[in-house]
């Protein structure tokens, strides 16, 4: 199957594996997109935690409307907490309903209807050979770019890029993305929850990193689907095409990089490769993304405050 072309089929047969709950995320959301991703998780999950981290919207009120069911559990948080401390409210809540997996996800992603089961399958598989499961993943596709394989293993200082050799592979990774990553609670247990001085970005990076320094491993699931969007507007360079980020994101993105190259715990490897990637993307974004001057500010105010260890949500003043 082709790595740039693959398919997500949105309809069909849905399966659904005992004991999973999905959370999912939502920040000034599109409403019509989060009631498709809904839609498509109920037959798939024993039950859906939608957290709201502030958005205009009334989006709990929206959600009880729409959504008149007891497996849906909506938590209105009032204000933008950030993505790490708005899964962690989740997490919370899976663990109080007793499911052993949860699965994560971001507003603006949709499962195809077998993707939950294919990934619990790879759980349920590893773990009975005695392996400590960290995470499994869905290969994404978004619409707009060229989408190259999205699992990712360091290799020396370089960055590799796992390929599907077959539509069924199951291929070793270092960290996944979170919308789509299913993770046993157990492991949650250990490991610990998400950053939450991150706000957003590397979130999932660095759980994935500190999963795997506690001996747990994770997984490309390359059967498995899911739509998602990567970014704001893609930037088209050399005839391709590129995720494009907020102003807002850069500074997240580059502050929290400094924040990981500073932690011990983590392999130098990793922060030779990520750093050496972090300084492409600063030339890329200063050079093609708009307004170049907003970017070019608070690219460096973010790395800036990496190197106070000022962390937490954005405050202009």
């Amino acid at each position: 199957m082709s790595l740039h072309t693959p398919s997500v089929a949105l309809l069909g047969t849905t399966t659904r594996p005992n004991g999973v709950s999905a959370v999912i995320v939502s920040f000034q959301p599109d409403l019509s997109a989060l009631q498709h991703l809904i839609e498509a998780l109920q037959p798939q999950v024993d039950d859906v935690v939608l957290v709201d981290n502030g958005s205009d919207a009334d989006v709990p009120t929206w959600a009880k409307a729409h959504f008149k069911t007891p497996t849906l559990h909506v938590i209105g948080l009032g204000k933008n907490l950030g993505i790490a401390a708005a899964q962690n409210v989740g997490l919370t809540h899976v663990e109080k309903l007793g499911a052993p997996c949860v699965i994560l996800f971001d507003q603006d992603s949709c499962p195809a209807p077998d993707m939950v089961q294919l990934l619990h399958n790879v759980v349920i598989e590893r773990q009975k050979n005695g392996e400590s499961i960290a995470s499994v993943g869905p290969r994404f596709i978004d619409d707009r770019l060229d989408n190259p394989p999205p699992f990712v293993r360091i290799r020396g200082i370089q960055y590799q890029r796992q390929t599907c050799t077959t539509p069924n592979a199951v291929v070793p990774v270092d960290y996944l993305i979170a919308s789509g990553c299913l993770i046993p609670m157990s492991t949650i247990h250990t490991v610990g929850n998400m950053q939450e001085d991150l706000f957003i970005d590397y979130v999932d990076i660095e759980w994935g990193l500190r999963a795997k320094a506690h001996g747990f491993a994770s997984y490309g699931v390359c059967a498995a689907h899911m739509r998602h969007t990567l970014g704001d507007r893609p930037i088209t360079f050399a005839g391709r095409q590129y995720p494009a980020r907020s102003s807002l994101r850069h500074y997240y993105m580059f502050r929290n990089a400094i924040w990981m190259y500073r932690q011990r715990g983590l392999p130098l490897n990793w922060k030779v490769a990520d750093a050496w990637r972090l300084l492409l993307k600063y030339g890329f974004y200063l050079l093609f993304d708009k307004p170049r001057l907003t970017s070019w500010h608070m690219v460096h105010k973010g790395l800036w405050h990496g190197l106070q260890k000022k962390m937490g949500k954005f405050h202009a003043s």
